[in-house]
């Protein structure tokens, strides 16, 4: 381990602590209904939504209602993403003129980014076409996310309505979730993921001549507004199919960090918007220390496993301390441009906010660094 690791991990769970109270005190606010920064520009496409939806924004249902509310949305979202996949060789913005989606991997597809699963038994750069990934699966991102969030605002709804018959408006949470928090977030995160280098282009792949004198083809994409939703709304599946161990989704370590913050500052923040409103902003923070002495203690159990070595490189005489050429440790299954900290910080990550994206292969950690994301799940 290093003082510049350590500095890198210190410097994640720092900027997430900042934006705990700011985002947590707006997200309450969205809920409650309270007038926000962005209510003036928000409300009146907030209002048209519902009457295009005939929603009667101000009617709360029970908590039979709700749920059959979130099923129904549910249901709908995976027979339309399944016939998106199965009809996409006859749908526009397929350039690479990609066939029809087997049924079981269009239905398994279907059901794990609905459920906010994304699991993914596919590659996304030699399958999906861009109309599927952006008009199903991003979607798909939004709508997953924000119907988990909403699903949380019911309960605390719940707990703080001791003598209530009834938990708030599903549609109505649903779309201030995804339009007033997720939204929003989603645009911010993917310009900065564009302006770093993620690729967001509706160009086909290209060829290129490599120094060899071979051919190369390299394939683009709308990757960047995927990648941030999926992030945001812990979603986890990729454009590419190496994820964010893919440079055209995280090409350098700002990068890196920039997707860590946004895979944790939701689930994060929510601690502090469940304080406001329940009435006791203690018992938010009480949670997020509780939250916090578990991840941070599983990021430096995984970080000093990793950056120990392995031994059976050791036993060869292969030298894996750090050096000015080279970050020590056990670099197997890990990129350069990270090395161990941000992928170990990013291990914990993923697996504590039960999101599934990755920066590294999880299964070349060592035996003790490859416990924690097990056991995390």
């Amino acid at each position: 381990m290093t003082l510049m690791g350590w500095l890198q991990v210190l410097i994640f769970y720092g900027l997430l602590l900042l934006a705990v109270k700011p985002l947590g005190t707006y997200m309450a606010r969205v809920y409650s209904g309270d007038r926000t920064g962005l209510t003036f520009v928000l409300q009146p496409i907030e209002r048209l939504l519902y009457r295009l939806a005939g929603v009667q924004a101000e009617k709360e249902m029970s908590w039979k209602d709700y749920a059959l509310a979130v099923l129904a949305c549910s249901l709908v979202g995976i027979l339309f993403l399944y016939l998106l996949q199965r009809l996409q060789h006859l749908l526009p913005l397929n350039p690479l003129g990609f066939g029809s989606v087997e049924p079981d991997l269009a239905l398994n597809t279907a059901v794990s980014f609905v459920t906010n699963t994304n699991w993914q038994a596919y590659g996304g750069e030699t399958t999906m076409s861009f109309l599927t990934q952006m008009v199903g699966l991003t979607v798909q991102n939004f709508i997953s996310a924000a119907s988990g969030m909403a699903v949380l605002v019911a309960l605390i709804r719940a707990l703080a309505r001791s003598q209530a018959q009834t938990v708030g408006n599903f549609w109505v949470d649903l779309t201030r979730g995804t339009l007033y928090i997720l939204l929003p977030l989603s645009i911010l995160t993917a310009l900065l993921l564009v302006a770093s280098g993620t690729v967001q282009t509706l160009m086909p792949n290209v060829r290129v001549s490599t120094l060899q004198g071979g051919e190369q083809v390299i394939a683009l994409g709308p990757a960047a507004s995927q990648v941030a939703i999926k992030h945001l709304g812990t979603n986890g599946g990729g454009f590419f199919n190496a994820n964010a161990a893919h440079p055209f989704e995280n090409p350098t370590p700002l990068t890196n960090l920039l997707l860590m913050l946004a895979e944790t500052v939701i689930p994060a923040a929510l601690t502090y918007t469940f304080g406001r409103m329940v009435g006791d902003t203690r018992q938010g923070w009480a949670i997020l220390a509780a939250v916090f002495l578990l991840m941070i203690g599983f990021n430096a159990l995984i970080y000093g496993a990793e950056a120990g070595g392995n031994v059976r490189l050791a036993a060869l005489g292969v030298d894996q301390s750090p050096s000015d050429l080279q970050p020590g440790g056990n670099m197997e299954g890990k990129e350069v441009r990270f090395g161990i900290a941000p992928s170990a910080t990013f291990a914990a990550v993923t697996t504590a906010t039960s999101s599934g994206a990755v920066n590294s292969m999880h299964d070349s950690f060592t035996p003790l660094g490859g416990m924690v994301p097990l056991v995390m799940m």
